[in-house]
């Protein structure tokens, strides 16, 4: 069952700025990067089942946050089914994000009230996607659309909550051009969470880009205001 409500989530996405994107299938590794991006000022991750047996990694990832990391919010990502969304529901988790928009994973997870993030590429699929319950778009692939799809779909529809996700890189530039948009957050993977740090194991590096990022964050958010 999820510790944290879908408010609680989507307002968590909103204050940090940021929700770090990981998979690995080696569950004490996920372990020392749960803790370097905790340590680091994140609040939430997404877990991205993608590879065999994943859910047994997240089972694991999720308790070890719920027991050693107060306030973590686990979700999970890469979710292509209402099956699959159930499944990683009851195994706790607080947010489910999809690829495409999916009106059975948005049905199951209304019922729980959890927070559900479909990607969506189209102001059609977004009005579809609020009409459906959604608090939060994730845009996918966010490097194929850009900054300025963001804003022309925020002109007619300044309510749209956007997370682009794909992408999207820790370089001022970038970061200042997705929030002058208008997202309410982003979704940062490899960009982030990068081959070379898992390879090398440089948590504490790890845990210093994250805090790097979110300083960065608030900062081009306070000039914007």
């Amino acid at each position: 069952m999820a510790q944290f409500s879908r408010i609680d989530v989507v307002n968590t996405m909103r204050d940090t700025g940021m929700v770090p994107l990981f998979y690995h299938p080696d569950i004490e590794l996920g372990k020392k990067v749960l803790k370097a991006c905790y340590d680091g000022g994140a609040r939430l991750m997404e877990f991205t089942a993608r590879g065999d047996f994943a859910f047994e990694v997240f089972s694991e990832l999720n308790k070890y946050s719920q027991k050693e990391l107060p306030g973590m919010i686990m979700g999970v990502g890469s979710i292509t089914d209402a099956a699959a969304a159930s499944l990683y529901m009851q195994m706790g988790a607080n947010f489910v994000v999809t690829p495409s928009l999916r009106e059975d994973i948005a049905i199951v997870c209304n019922r729980r009230k959890v927070l559900w993030s479909p990607g969506c590429g189209s102001l059609t699929e977004i009005n579809k996607a609020e009409e459906l319950g959604c608090e939060l778009i994730k845009l996918f692939p966010g490097s194929t659309y850009g900054p300025g799809f963001v804003k022309a779909i925020k002109g007619p529809q300044p309510w749209t909550s956007i997370m682009p996700t794909g992408g999207v890189s820790t370089e001022e530039s970038n970061l200042k051009a997705w929030f002058d948009a208008g997202v309410t957050c982003l979704g940062m993977g490899s960009k982030l969470i990068s081959k070379d740090i898992l390879e090398s194991k440089d948590f504490e590096g790890l845990q210093k880009k994250v805090a790097d990022t979110l300083k960065l964050i608030a900062t081009i958010r306070r000039e914007k205001q």
